[in-house]
């Protein structure tokens, strides 16, 4: 159907074998797995749940509005391709559709290609400028050449020629002809090292670019993550780390089960794709996936299971009587209810259920600090913190496992309708995931040329705060004698105004002088400081994107001392990065960002100078599109971008000439040498 045949609120079934969405539409039945690289630049394909019904929710939110931003992950937008449905014995696959045209995600973003935002840079201003000065001069020539010529009685056809020919002299016509030139064979050069522009104009602000923001994965480090280890918790406290996890010792816990249960994993044509971190933290497990088919879903109508299981060589031949936990995972682990990876959240979870016990199992996994808040608190290692702080500030991507036995009055039909609120909180605490990230080899070269060029680099990643600040020592963007000082904002509460802590990244506790000196003078006696014996300390500021946002609201004061300085922004959402990099403007930077164009499309539209790494559809968004995934084109899009200015500046440097040409022709008209041609030629030649 076409998108013009459309209008909200009508309902859609989705075919079986997929389609591409012509508009927004909310699913209301059903399951869809979604390959969204159209818009978001990730090539991995999503699922998609039906929206819950919030009139059931234990809390009462029968009053909760939906958007298409918050319930996105119930969302399937226009453009993007839908691979395959999973539907209930009886019941189609449907959505209702919420937007059309230009209003959909696709809409906007092929608006922001055809009416982008105005780039204000200071040279086309200078050149405007410049070019209304030359038209003033020009008319003043005009008409005293008008006035000389009618005094000593000149023809009229004369006055018409001489006086026109005094403006093509002073403007000269071919300057935005030459200005142009020098922009298209840059653009030609860009082309033959992997560099394609849909801006063009844009070559010559990369020529001023003195910032560059980089995301962190995919862009500094690896695409993929290597499974390093785990760290399981017994008793509340951590145990020895274990490099393999599939053995016969394991294959029975706990923490295996939710390694093997907690994914948004799935099988398109037999060959099972997800997130890549699921993908090896499932591999490293050696579980078998098994979609359920159509015979099994109609047993439990509404119940549409996913199955799990061990691989018979990891089971022992004999099981002990008394073992009821060993004989349960030799069965299938089915997973009943699904609530996917929230960024906002950072943590997903899932309900499974062994085949014959009367108890659900709930199992969650996120970002450490979050998952630790939602257990009980006995069960939490006392030394979690330093635990974690060790593996991040070694770069190690940490995720944490929590599970619970849930009541055994959660019937399946129960669960599908129950908010993930009331599963996801007084979990037992079972221990960390360890997965190494790896810096790409080119990255420390490529930074170290531009430190050597003056060029500020920037990190901005979804990443946790001392892993990001690892990688950034690791590559080079800070400097082993620097300091690094995190500034934690704390929003409004319980009446309190909103403050900020400042604490070394080396230590998790505040700076001893932070008591003796008001908080909001600590980032100007550190930029002071650091100013002023620069050879001997630099500072640099890191936060997380909610620090960022609360500094943003209620401490604008800050925000420029913290831009000079500030080097590591962690845990930054989409919109927060498009923010950070209309701060950085605002402080008269001019800012470069390097992203794979996965999650960072706004800030690579936004930036004087963005450079998508990915030939996906959503790197349409970005002015540059490298060929290569490396980071090396930041350097070569600035080299031609100086080109193109220097062009630029030398092109209007060939005013002088028709200023020259000018003062010539207005002194022989003022001395009345009109008609001796020759002259006028020689005049010319000699200039």
């Amino acid at each position: 159907i076409f998108s013009t045949d459309l209008v909200p609120g009508d309902v859609m079934v989705i075919p079986l074998n997929g389609t591409i969405m012509p508009c927004d539409a909310v699913l209301i039945n059903g399951t869809c797995i979604v390959n969204e690289s159209m818009l978001t630049g990730e090539s991995v394909p999503v699922t998609k749940t039906n929206l819950p019904n919030p009139s059931v929710d234990i809390k009462g939110m029968g009053d909760e509005l939906y958007n298409p931003e918050t319930h996105k992950r119930h969302t399937l937008f226009c453009g993007t391709t839908v691979i395959q449905t999973r539907f209930y014995t009886g019941e189609l696959v449907k959505a209702v559709v919420v937007r059309t045209g230009f209003s959909t995600s696709k809409g906007q973003l092929v608006r922001s290609i055809l009416y982008p935002k105005p780039t204000d840079f200071k040279l086309y201003r200078d050149a405007y400028l410049f070019l209304l000065c030359l038209v003033a001069v020009a008319g003043i020539g005009f008409v005293y050449t008008i006035i000389n010529s009618i005094l000593n009685e000149v023809e009229v056809g004369v006055i018409i020629i001489e006086s026109l020919d005094i403006i093509t002299i002073t403007v000269p016509p071919a300057l935005p002809a030459a200005m142009t030139a020098g922009i298209v064979y840059a653009q030609r050069r860009l082309k033959k090292i992997g560099i394609f522009c849909i801006s063009p104009q844009r070559i010559n602000i990369c020529g001023q670019l003195n910032l560059v923001c980089f995301d962190k994965t995919g862009t500094l480090t690896e695409d993929g993550l290597d499974l390093w280890g785990i760290q399981r918790v017994e008793n509340a406290q951590f145990l020895l780390p274990e490099e393999n996890v599939c053995n016969e010792v394991l294959v029975k816990s706990q923490f295996v089960a939710c390694m093997a249960t907690c994914h948004s994993l799935t099988k398109i044509g037999g060959v099972l794709s997800g997130d890549p971190l699921d993908l090896k933290m499932f591999e490293a497990i050696g579980w078998i996936l098994e979609e359920a088919t159509e015979e099994e879903t109609a047993l439990h109508n509404r119940i549409m299971p996913t199955v799990v299981r061990p691989p018979k060589q990891l089971l022992p031949e004999s099981t002990p009587a008394g073992n009821q936990e060993m004989e349960l995972f030799e069965l299938p682990v089915r997973i009943v209810r699904q609530f996917p990876f929230s960024s906002a959240l950072q943590r997903m979870s899932v309900v499974a259920r062994v085949l014959g016990d009367k108890k659900m199992d709930a199992y969650m996994k996120g970002a450490p600090e979050v998952i630790a808040s939602l257990c009980k608190p006995e069960t939490v290692p006392v030394d979690f913190e330093k635990v974690l702080e060790d593996f991040t500030k070694q770069g190690f991507r940490v995720i944490a496992l929590a599970h619970r036995k849930l009541e055994s009055k959660l019937t399946w039909h129960k669960v599908q309708n129950i908010s993930r609120d009331t599963i996801e909180n007084n979990m037992d605490f079972m221990g960390l995931i360890i997965m190494q990230n790896k810096l790409k080899q080119e990255t420390p070269a490529v930074l170290e040329d531009l430190h050597k060029a003056n060029i500020r680099t920037v990190m901005v990643t979804g990443d946790n705060m001392l892993t990001a600040v690892s990688v950034a020592r690791d590559c080079g963007m800070i400097l082993p004698q620097d300091k690094v000082i995190i500034a934690e904002a704390l929003p409004p509460k319980d009446g309190k105004v909103a403050k900020i802590n400042w604490h070394y990244a080396d230590s998790l506790t505040q700076c001893s002088n932070s008591s003796a000196i008001n908080s909001e003078a600590i980032p100007i006696k550190l930029v002071h400081d650091s100013l002023e014996d620069l050879q001997v300390t630099r500072y640099h500021f890191a936060m997380n994107g909610k620090s960022f946002s609360v500094i943003l609201e209620h401490f604008q004061d800050l925000v420029p001392k913290l831009m000079l300085h500030g080097t590591v922004f962690a845990r930054m959402a989409p919109d927060q990065k498009t923010q950070l990099v209309e701060a950085l403007q605002n402080v008269d930077y001019f800012v470069g960002m390097c992203g794979d164009g996965a999650n960072d499309c706004g800030a690579l539209k936004r930036a004087h100078g963005g450079i998508s790494l990915s030939e996906l559809e959503a790197s349409v968004a970005s002015p540059f599109t490298s060929k290569t995934p490396s980071i090396s084109c930041v350097p070569n899009l600035i080299r031609e971008g100086r080109a193109a200015l220097i062009t630029s500046f030398c092109v209007c440097e060939l005013a002088l000439f028709s200023r020259v040409t000018y003062s010539l022709d207005s002194f022989i008209i003022s001395v009345f040498i009109l008609n001796i041609d020759f002259q006028n030629r020689k005049f010319y030649s000699l200039v």
